[in-house]
């Protein structure tokens, strides 16, 4: 994919003042507007990634973008060394937002999920008796939670762990998708397993949905077992899987739900973790936090951006138009191409790569037809654009990205 000096200035002043820890298409990009945005030559690409999901409400969304720019003229940061007048009432309209007692607010996933391991931790140790640094958190195959060394130490992903050893004791991980081993490692370690720590469709895996029923069967477990039933709703959460929640497709609610990206809409690092009472309120003053955790512009921000959420109707638009993204991609026919899943707007196409082209390069020819997306894995493509995205534009964007597979295929 060619690209402008403009573009290859900027890549090159990353890559010599950087760390080299990221693989980016060479794409450089500097506005963004609802589904699009435009690079710095000022083309314009439909944004199939959306950040991984956090701007699920679009780019630059003029209601969240508004709440960040009034408080922003009042009162950025008071740390929780004291109160602030926006934290009680984003968690007042948080926590009856998605109905638990407690919100505890941080700022990234990662920090979210660690603090729902935390907690499901205090929880075992003080209310269901487990022996002092003994507690066990269950979890599954292909999870990606984030990057600090408790989360990794999860991962079966060698690019997250290989050489950043030695990891974090307590956890055992089981296939996903797989409520059997589950039932397995809770006969074996039962007495001590604090938590069963699960998303319920992996996106970094490559949008892998379980079977039906899996959330439930493993929710019955975890209460059979006096368990806590723990859900990464970072990706796959706030509207992105056609439901508020993807657990809500089977009228499973968390004892501990770990959100972020998508609460923010994508102008800040905003991230949460809800649970009610009994379970909450196992941690108490000085055991946790954060400096930004709640800060006056995430609590603004969230509240915006949780609000567009039910006022767009983004949930019922991405269920309607993840339909449709799978009936058009599933009735598409390439040899490069071997099938589409999904639920809502978080879908993967599972290419057939050759020894001439791989998911990367399909992802530089969308680029250069005008359509951002980012390879998982060698043969799997991710798409999820931003939910407030139109059905015309949606259509217009499959065109996009069957033309790119067409093209593919003559140097296949």
């Amino acid at each position: 994919m060619a690209f402008s000096k403009i573009q290859e200035q900027f890549i090159d002043q990353e890559g010599k003042y950087g760390a080299h820890n990221y693989q980016s298409l060479p794409v450089v990009l500097s506005r963004g507007k609802g589904a699009f945005v435009w690079d710095v030559d000022g083309k314009k690409y439909f944004d199939f990634l959306s950040a991984y999901s956090a701007v699920n409400q679009g780019h630059c969304h003029p209601k969240i973008v508004k709440a960040l720019c009034d408080q922003a003229q009042n009162l950025c940061l008071t740390s929780r060394a004291f109160y602030n007048d926006c934290l009680g009432p984003y968690e007042e309209f948080a926590t009856k937002y998605f109905g638990y007692d407690k919100l505890l607010p941080m700022n990234s996933g990662a920090e979210a999920v660690e603090t729902a391991v935390k907690l499901a931790r205090r929880w075992g140790y003080a209310v269901k008796g487990i022996p002092d640094n003994e507690a066990v958190i269950i979890d599954c195959e292909g999870n990606f939670h984030g990057r600090t060394i408790s989360l990794i130490t999860m991962s079966s992903d060698p690019s997250s762990y290989y050489r950043f050893g030695p990891f974090t004791p307590g956890f055992v991980t089981i296939p996903y998708d797989d409520p059997d081993a589950l039932r397995a490692e809770l006969d074996k370690y039962g007495e001590k397993v604090a938590g069963f720590l699960v998303e319920p469709i992996q996106g970094e895996a490559g949008v892998r949905v379980p079977h039906d029923g899996y959330l439930k069967k493993c929710y019955d477990l975890c209460k059979s077992h006096n368990v806590l039933f723990m859900a990464d709703e970072v990706q796959c959460g706030i509207a992105r899987s056609g439901r508020m929640l993807a657990c809500d497709y089977e009228n499973v609610r968390p004892d501990i739900l770990i959100l972020g990206k998508a609460i923010s809409g994508g102008v800040l690092p905003i991230s949460a973790v809800l649970a009610d009472d009994p379970i909450m309120l196992t941690i108490k003053p000085g055991e946790h936090g954060s400096t930004y955790g709640g800060f006056p512009l995430a609590c603004k921000v969230a509240v915006a951006a949780l609000q567009v959420v039910k006022d767009e109707h983004l949930t019922e638009k991405a269920y309607h138009l993840g339909e449709i993204f799978r009936r058009e991609m599933g009735e598409f026919k390439s040899p490069l191409m071997d099938y589409v899943r999904g639920k809502g707007l978080l879908n993967a196409v599972i290419t057939k790569p050759t020894d001439k082209v791989e998911a990367w390069d399909i992802c530089l020819k969308m680029a250069e037809n005008g359509l951002l997306a980012k390879p998982t894995h060698r043969n799997i493509i991710r798409f999820a654009p931003p939910l407030v995205i139109t059905e015309d534009e949606l259509m217009t964007a499959i065109g996009i990205i069957k033309k790119s597979f067409i093209e593919m295929e003559k140097i296949m």
